[in-house]
């Protein structure tokens, strides 16, 4: 039987977007199986968050820490109220962005359910509603909150398409749900509403500015203690391809492989081993959906070091540099 074969030893279903596939992989995680799926932002691995063996199978298939907690997805705010608790102002922001690529962490409520495997332990949950069609049908069909990280290893490049799913979990999982490329291309925005003030844990596909304005006040910052984070995507080192990463490159050296932003070319690009171009016209919400999928193009062309070209700070150049920072840091 699947559950008693060695993570690397699954037969992975592939299964179509439809209505028979979706209502198949409902069944499969109601069954304690781990299914991939898209989101709007990337790709997402999931599990019954109210089996403690299923999330388990998500922290084995990945090879993830166990004291990074995962985020619960539901299909609707009325679902996420029996799991966490709402004050005003994460109420605000859930009939705001949601569904949507934001992830507010809340109180657990203590009846929940939740395993405290998904939670690492912690009286707090982060709580999501996607966008997606492929992702909302699943969850409704599914009735049971699934946790759900990046379909990929631990700290590697996440997921925005199918194919990646299958070259890192093939065989560690029980199916992939293949639909179309994700739209946002990098993870949902992390919002704390545990303090008397909401405090912005991770930038992502719901911009700073954008969250403000339905506030009227300015966020914190601030994600933590590292080492035992309260969200996920907070470990120093993460999102990271097998080259090193340069960021901010004005030049590209002789064998390095290029990451380019705008229409600008840095000096020595001729002597890249490879270049891809985020966004010819330097639209951030191109870049951002290209942001994982050129990293991994550009890790397989075997160079050492991708050089990145500077991204802009603003709205989701925000997301964009978090990210390249994470993939950038020296790896433990």
């Amino acid at each position: 039987m699947a559950q008693d074969k060695r993570p690397a030893d699954r037969d992975t279903l592939r299964i179509d977007p439809d209505a028979t596939g979706i209502a198949r992989a409902a069944a499969l995680l109601r069954a304690g199986k781990l299914v991939a799926f898209p989101t709007e932002t990337v790709y997402g691995l999931g599990a019954d968050a109210r089996q403690g063996e299923a999330v388990a199978g998500i922290y084995e298939a990945k090879g993830r820490p166990s004291f990074n907690p995962l985020i619960a997805h539901v299909p609707d705010l009325a679902a996420a109220d029996r799991i966490g608790v709402f004050d005003a102002t994460a109420r605000q922001l859930a009939e705001h962005f949601w569904p949507g690529p934001l992830t507010l962490v809340v109180p657990l409520r203590p009846d929940a359910g939740i395993s405290a495997l998904a939670t690492a332990g912690l009286n707090s949950i982060a709580l999501r509603v996607p966008s997606h069609p492929v992702a909302r049908e699943l969850l409704a069909l599914a009735q049971t909150p699934i946790v759900a990280p990046s379909a990929n290893r631990s700290g590697r490049v996440s997921p925005t398409e199918a194919e990646h799913v299958w070259s890192d979990l093939s065989g560690r999982i029980d199916a992939v749900v293949e639909g179309w490329s994700t739209p946002v291309g990098v993870e949902s925005t992390i919002v704390s509403c545990l303090g008397p003030r909401p405090v912005l844990l991770r930038p992502g596909g719901v911009t700073r500015a954008e969250i403000e304005e339905v506030l009227g006040e300015r966020l914190a910052d601030g994600a933590g203690d590292a080492a035992k984070p309260i969200a996920p995507g907070l470990l120093e080192s993460h999102y990271a391809p097998r080259a090193k990463v340069r960021l901010n490159a004005q030049s590209i050296a002789p064998g390095e492989a290029a990451l380019l932003f705008g229409p600008d070319n840095p000096a020595g690009l001729e002597d890249a081993k490879a270049q891809l171009n985020l966004s010819f016209r330097g639209d951030l919400r191109e870049a951002a959906a290209n942001l994982f999928a050129m990293l991994r193009r550009l890790d397989l062309v075997g160079a050492a070091t991708i050089a990145v070209a500077p991204i802009p700070a603003e709205g989701l150049g925000e997301a964009i540099r978090d990210r390249l920072q994470r993939a950038a840091a020296p790896r433990s």
